[in-house]
């Protein structure tokens, strides 16, 4: 009994490891998406845009392989947008690469506090 007890035990203490660990790259990553992806919204040329849009999405990206549920959607979503930020940034239309931009900063704004209120 003692050993079925102790393997539980272990067991859930891995289980609030690994989560907390799922949680402290979550925020993390996604705290370094969102200024980036801020910053790609307020940059001046398609070249900034597409350089802070790049960065947002590698750390969107890493983000979303810890998060969970609709957290994850909008992480997903918002990767999207900054690839298309980045195309249109490449292909020198500003105003699109920067709506792109505006877009994914919603959605990691939205996974962000999905995350914070622990649904």
């Amino acid at each position: 009994m003692k050993k079925i007890a102790l393997g539980i035990s272990a067991l859930l203490l891995s289980t609030n490891i690994a989560f907390a660990l799922d949680n402290n790259i979550f925020k993390d990553h996604s705290s370094v998406a969102l200024d980036h992806a801020k910053n790609a919204a307020a940059a001046g040329t398609a070249a900034d845009v597409v350089h802070h849009a790049g960065t947002a999405l590698e750390h969107t990206l890493t983000a979303s392989i810890a998060a969970k549920g609709v957290a994850k959607n909008h992480l997903n979503a918002g990767a999207e947008e900054l690839q298309k930020a980045i195309d249109q940034g490449n292909l020198g239309k500003f105003n699109s690469a920067v709506s792109y931009s505006q877009a994914a900063v919603g959605h990691i704004s939205a996974a962000n506090s999905i995350n914070e209120s622990g649904h």
